[in-house]
């Protein structure tokens, strides 16, 4: 006959020992130091300088440069350290223009280093339809006080991810991103190496050129190609034409991450170029570009929809509704701006997410490579205003 050995466990005796550090926890708080609690511990005051909910900055100088663009170098308005940041952020800027609130990102051309200084640089170049760069070269003066988010985006070098060469293409203004990574390299606050290869129709729109040749003199980790479209004839340093896949090949090596920042007509002629090359998808990195200012141009937009205006019922809290007119080619969050109600935003390209906003009721148009949201909210009607355009009368809880 065989014999069985049966384990029983229970809670019991669990139960006992919990029962008995009672007393125990007891008589340990009672012999505790009677004095208040801290107002504030060092981990979350570390936490507020690196994630500000805000930064109040004021403009302490501004340089001119010869292609209707200005940079400004900004400091702290409230003597409080600066947000740190990865070369390639951006800060979002609030502005207030006559009864419009808007922001607008601007990517730090300064390196990190210089926000542990208190400073950080932005550059700004004037739109041809750019209401807010506009503004802001017309309007920013030495003493003038901004307000601005703490750092944002994704697009900065990442050695777990990217590969040890970055081709880096930039078109016009696009080239501020790059400086920061190019100073980051050269303070070695950044290890990899930068190949940049720097798009404008002629000498006069290339910005920062003595302090790119200057880099890449003191550093042989940094290159700089220039490459200019209305080049008439071959010339030293130069190249002519555009950044496409040949020229690509002709400065990379076999492997590399792609980095693109410029324009959107840049971005359309680079991802044909891209595809091209063969390069995996893990290794492109795209900067945000903004919503189109008019969605007629975007691929799938109904041509039904042009020029149609529809009307927007914001929900801001409680049961206050308020009524804006809203144009089918502009975003939803363009249209909020416009009639001086402020939402929170950053990107303004569909893809951070900080103006998730609940689309009550009502159909937008969301184009395919800017819809940036979650699929839980894509199910659940939440829409990125700035990247959502109206087809028919909207209500919106903000």
């Amino acid at each position: 006959m065989s014999r069985l050995k049966v384990v029983v466990r229970s809670d019991f005796i669990d139960m006992v020992r919990f029962a008995k550090m009672i007393p125990i926890r007891t008589a340990m708080i009672e012999k505790a130091p009677n004095y208040p609690l801290p107002k504030s511990y060092a981990v979350n005051r570390t936490a507020d300088i690196l994630h500000p909910r805000e930064q109040k900055l004021r403009v302490k100088e501004i340089s001119e440069h010869t292609c209707d663009a200005k940079s400004f170098v900004l400091e702290s308005a409230e003597n409080r350290p600066l947000a740190y940041f990865r070369a390639g952020q951006y800060l979002s800027v609030n502005l207030r223009i006559g009864n419009a609130v808007l922001t607008r990102p601007y990517s730090i051309a300064s390196s990190p280093s210089r926000a542990l200084q208190g400073e950080y640089m932005v550059t700004v170049k004037r739109a041809a339809d750019g209401f807010a760069s506009g503004f802001i070269l017309d309007n920013w003066e030495v003493g003038t006080e901004v307000s601005v988010s703490a750092p944002e985006g994704n697009f900065y070098y990442e050695p777990l991810r990217d590969a040890k060469t970055v081709i880096g293409i930039a078109g016009g203004s696009g080239i501020t991103p790059f400086l920061s990574l190019a100073n980051a390299i050269n303070e070695k606050t950044e290890d990899a190496q930068l190949i940049l290869l720097y798009g404008c129709r002629n000498e006069k729109e290339i910005l920062f050129k003595n302090e790119l040749d200057t880099l890449a003199e003191e550093n042989d980790k940094i290159k700089v190609i220039y490459v200019l479209s209305d080049l008439k004839k071959k010339k030293a340093g130069f190249e002519k034409g555009f950044i496409d896949s040949k020229l690509i090949e002709k400065y990379a090596p076999e492997k590399f991450s792609l980095f693109i920042c410029g324009p959107k007509a840049m971005y359309e002629f680079a991802e044909g170029e891209i595809k091209k090359l063969g390069i995996e998808k893990k290794y492109v990195r795209f900067e945000l570009f903004g919503a189109a200012n008019d969605a007629a141009k975007i691929k799938g937009f109904p041509k039904d929809a042009v020029g149609k205006v529809f009307n927007c019922t914001v929900k801001v809290k409680g049961d206050e509704k308020t009524k804006i007119p809203c144009m089918a080619q502009e975003s939803v969050l363009t249209a909020l701006e416009r009639a001086g109600i402020s939402v929170p935003s950053r990107c303004r390209s569909g893809e951070c997410g900080f103006c998730r906003t609940k689309l009550i009721s009502g159909e937008v148009f969301i184009p395919e490579e800017t819809d940036g949201r979650r699929i839980a909210d894509a199910k659940f009607g939440y829409i990125h205003p700035c990247s959502s355009y109206p087809l028919s009368d909207i209500e919106i809880h903000v």
